[in-house]
């Protein structure tokens, strides 16, 4: 049966494969060997199915390399993207930390020019007042110099009484005419040196008002100087006050309520500015005091956001080149196990990468927890806490105080994880939150 549905096989394939011979010959003999058409069909389907798999491997192998060659290259690209931003965040920081310096500088040299101007005012006060002595000594000298006159007329006319009745009418007409002619000049040198004393307190008065227009004219020249360093530093603090202020804002923190938390918490390094006072009379203050004092308040405005900007996590928890992976919100569980919440921020990057802290704080928790593996927690002001998972490496202990930059670990894959990557997490008030609004918050300022 078998050899019979070979036949058939065979006659069938003689149309298309007719039977081959290869002759073998040697020196004595020449042999022969027989390729029937199933022989042919088997060899020839092994050489089609052994170049079909070589096609396909020499494929894969090229879509393997084409594919690695577009991951390195991506990747490059990647990182040179990360880099310029890293640069371009550190340009904008230090040109903002130049734009305080100055501002500083500006606020330091406008300072100076308010305390010269408040003193050419006092010395202008003290000579005012000097003047208005002067006169009022002259003019008492004047009155004085009057009064003695009245009362020399009046002892003369006294005397010329006197005089006339004692002599009585025996008295000659010579004798009353002498005693005229001294009367009179003892009058006249009264009166002339009166006048010349009259001449001597108009012209001081003269040049007391004029020195007085002098001084009122320098008065109103360090009043439109001073509203110009006044008007300059108020558009120094705004101009400074408003990154600060969309900040926080962006970040989702009250700025009010962030700078109640930092007085209340205040140790004393820096310090609230005292406000001005420039009048000791009793008297309501001057508009001059009241910009001045709404100057200090914006600088201690700024002063409280600096303080709670380093205790807040407003920077990177790696220095190193790193790759977003997956971000704060619901993703495909990586495990296959359907949409899930994702509380944090996924950084991949080279394992053993240094895990930086994010701001000042203590040191909660140091080691393994279910999912998150090597794990660290740190707590910060305001009710914030920072998360830091999937360490290779944990070097920091639970009760640490750490600053911003500390190094608390290092970057891994342990837990539930796929690869080497840290799992950033900020939580307020127990609540997780978007870690990159911190993150790209912070780039308005640093």
């Amino acid at each position: 049966m078998l050899t019979r549905v070979a036949y058939r096989i065979n006659a069938t394939l003689e149309r298309y494969l007719p039977e081959q011979r290869l002759f073998l010959k040697s020196d004595t003999e020449t042999r022969f060997i027989r390729l029937r058409p199933v022989t042919q069909l088997v060899a020839m389907t092994g050489a089609a199915m052994f170049v079909a798999w070589t096609i396909v491997a020499t494929a894969v192998m090229m879509m393997d390399s084409i594919g690695a060659g577009s991951s390195r290259e991506q990747a490059q690209r990647q990182q040179a993207l990360y880099e310029e931003r890293l640069n371009a965040l550190s340009a904008d920081r230090d040109l903002r930390a130049d734009e305080a310096v100055r501002a500083q500088e500006r606020f330091n040299l406008a300072l100076e020019q308010v305390a010269e101007m408040q003193a050419r005012l006092l010395a202008s006060e003290d000579r005012r007042r000097e003047l208005e002595t002067g006169i009022d000594v002259i003019q008492s000298t004047l009155r004085r110099t009057i009064n003695e006159r009245d009362e020399a007329r009046a002892k003369a006319e006294q005397a010329t009484l006197a005089l006339a009745e004692t002599t009585g009418s025996g008295r000659t007409e010579q004798g009353r005419a002498q005693d005229t002619v001294d009367t009179l000049a003892y009058l006249a040198d009264a009166l002339g040196g009166t006048a010349q004393e009259r001449d001597l307190m108009e012209a001081a008065a003269e040049k007391s008002a004029e020195r007085a227009d002098e001084i009122m004219a320098e008065k109103r020249a360090l009043e439109r100087r001073n509203d110009e360093i006044f008007a300059k530093l108020e558009e120094a603090v705004t101009v400074s006050m408003e990154p600060l202020d969309n900040m926080f804002r962006d970040a989702g923190l009250s700025p009010d309520d962030l700078l109640d938390a930092v007085r209340k918490g205040y140790s004393g390094t820096g310090g609230p500015l005292s406000p001005i006072s420039f009048s000791t009379s009793g008297a309501g203050p001057a508009p001059e005091t009241v910009r001045a004092n709404a100057i200090l308040q914006g600088l201690d405005r700024m002063n409280m956001y600096r303080i709670a900007a380093f205790k807040a996590p407003f920077s990177m928890p790696v220095n190193t080149p790193v790759r977003f992976t997956s971000g704060f919100g619901g993703r495909n569980d990586p495990f296959g196990r359907g949409w899930r919440r994702h509380e944090g921020q996924d950084l991949a990057g080279a394992y053993g990468s240094p895990i930086l802290a994010t701001a000042d704080g203590v040191v909660t928790y140091a080691g393994w927890e279910s999912g998150y593996g090597r794990l660290v927690k740190i707590r910060h002001e305001f009710g914030i806490e920072t998360r830091y998972g999937h360490l290779s490496q944990i070097r920091v202990s639970v009760g640490d105080r750490v600053s911003r930059g500390d190094r608390i670990g290092d970057m891994g894959n342990s837990g539930r994880s796929t690869g080497t990557h840290l799992h950033y997490e900020i939580r307020i008030g127990g609540d997780a939150i978007n870690p990159m609004t911190f993150i790209k918050a912070a780039r308005d300022v640093f």
